[in-house]
């Protein structure tokens, strides 16, 4: 009776210390530590709202970014109070390098271009905040790791984009370039032109794209893939309400069931990709060269590891160009001067030959107009990090526990930088080159494959251009909105007519 009493106190007070060790981790969470961080970034004279239990300020954001989703501006507006409408509430009321409030944790916002630069250099002492639920569900891979593992997969990686690489991609590119012209020439009947919604017809051919160069012959299954993540990102406004918590995405709300139904489908299909292609050997696409390189690893990537950086190929390699795409034909629609004089030079290097590889470098002006498309609308908008020490930044000291928030769309915008005319299509800007641009990011981490985008948006914009005229139509709304990338929330309809 006696040995009973004494192991069912030991019991009592062993659970009793594991509630007081689990309570006061608790407070230190929830209380503790925020009202800390705000104390320490108060004494430097930095300003945001006061530290509100748990929720902090996302509560309010994700409200007012499902306010401003749908609405449309003018084509001259500004645009980052449109794309980032908390955070420029957040500026607008308590001035640059204020901060916000992430459930917990501060996030500190920083749109000064040289303080960008110097924390996308460090990226030992300025990482990726963790966990990041909804990025690694949709992506995954060379974005979210770090250190050694980060270093090792980028260096597998890299034969997949060399430049012999990028070239074979061409004639991949210009068939589905083609396909899609194929549709268009299909709708558009006569020379008065014909609307089209062109923003579904390019997210597939970037698709396609993506799907040949990642799988080549599987390319068909590939497109599942990409299926899947067009639909996660419609949840990200729902699946932000509570991700900060720690389990929270294992709580069976809608949201979180249909997420993690898309993610083990997308799992799956990419595991059965794997799998044939280790049976079937290299098809010469990113795939078998990313299988290829990392059979040459004495501690290459697991099955898991593969299939997170096939994830990765898609989001960015998709959503970039397709991004970039849209927006440039929107400019031009509204800017007809610069459409023809892309036109003229487009005509003057390839006339009406399908694009090559070699000569791409010499379309200057197509150039310019990419640079200043990804300047006006950066695919990513925004970027985050989290110091892993207490560090030194641009006069102020950033502790652990404050993660920081790069508005590379609004620096983009900054008048200071790029002049009072910020809010016009101004390609001659990038005539001698601008070091302030950061569509890809910067630093050691820069996207991986920038050059493939940049190389899919020239051939792609050279054969509209070889084919067509286009113009804004009167159904047109502007609606560019960040949810993880800068999407138009309204499509582009526009008036396609055929060139003779």
């Amino acid at each position: 009776m006696k040995l009973s009493s004494v192991l069912c106190s030991i019991l009592v007070g062993g659970v009793i210390a594991l509630a007081s060790a689990w309570a006061v981790k608790l407070v230190n969470w929830v209380w503790l530590r925020p009202r800390k961080l705000e104390k320490l970034l108060r004494q430097q004279g930095l300003q945001g709202n006061s530290y509100r239990l748990l929720l902090g300020d996302i509560k309010d954001l994700i409200s007012v970014a499902k306010q401003h989703q749908l609405k449309a501006i003018q084509l001259s507006d500004s645009i980052p109070p449109h794309i980032f409408p908390y955070f420029h509430q957040s500026i607008t009321k308590y001035g640059e390098n204020c901060f916000i409030w992430f459930g917990a944790t501060p996030r500190l916002m920083i749109s000064d271009p040289e303080l960008m630069k110097e924390i996308l250099a460090r990226p030992d002492v300025f990482r990726k905040p963790q966990p990041d639920p909804i990025g690694q569900t949709v992506a995954g891979g060379l974005l979210f790791l770090e250190g050694h593992k980060w270093a090792k997969h980028r260096r597998i990686i890299n034969p997949a984009f060399h430049t012999h690489k990028l070239q074979n991609m061409v004639p991949a590119i210009t068939l589905s370039c083609s396909n899609m012209i194929a549709k268009w020439e299909a709708l558009v009947s006569g020379n008065g032109g014909e609307e089209i919604d062109v923003w579904p017809f390019i997210q597939d051919f970037s698709g396609d794209v993506i799907s040949k160069a990642a799988f080549g012959s599987s390319h068909e299954q590939g497109r599942r893939i990409f299926e899947l993540q067009k639909e996660l990102l419609n949840l990200v406004l729902d699946l932000m309400h509570f991700m900060f918590i720690p389990g929270w995405r294992y709580v069976p709300t809608r949201a979180n069931r249909r997420s993690k139904e898309m993610s083990e489908e997308m799992r799956s299909v990419l595991k059965g990709m794997i799998k044939q292609r280790e049976e079937a050997g290299s098809d010469g696409d990113l795939l078998g060269t990313l299988m290829d390189s990392n059979r040459g690893e004495a501690d290459g990537m697991s099955m898991e590891d593969v299939i997170e950086e096939c994830k990765l190929f898609y989001l960015a390699g998709s959503e970039t160009t397709s991004l970039l795409l849209v927006w440039t034909m929107v400019m031009l629609s509204k800017h007809q001067e610069w459409q023809d004089r892309a036109r003229e030079e487009v005509l003057q290097v390839f006339g009406e030959r399908d694009p090559s590889y070699d000569a791409l470098n010499r379309l200057k002006i197509v150039t310019m107009i990419l640079k200043e498309v990804l300047r006006m609308y950066p695919p990513a908008p925004l970027i985050a990090r989290a110091a892993t020490e207490t560090v030194q930044l641009g006069g102020m000291s950033v502790p652990v526990g404050v993660d920081l928030l790069l508005l590379i769309g609004a620096m983009h915008h900054d008048p200071k930088i790029w002049g009072d005319d910020v809010s016009e299509f101004k390609p001659e800007r990038f005539e001698s080159g601008q070091s302030s641009l950061l569509a890809f990011g910067g630093g050691p981490r820069v996207c991986i494959g920038q050059n493939l985008g940049m190389i899919e948006a020239k051939i792609a914009l050279a054969m509209m251009l070889q084919r067509f005229s286009f113009h804004l139509s009167p159904s047109y709304l502007h609606a560019p909105f960040f949810i993880i990338t800068l999407q138009p929330q309204h499509g582009a309809p526009l008036l396609l007519r055929h060139l003779p």
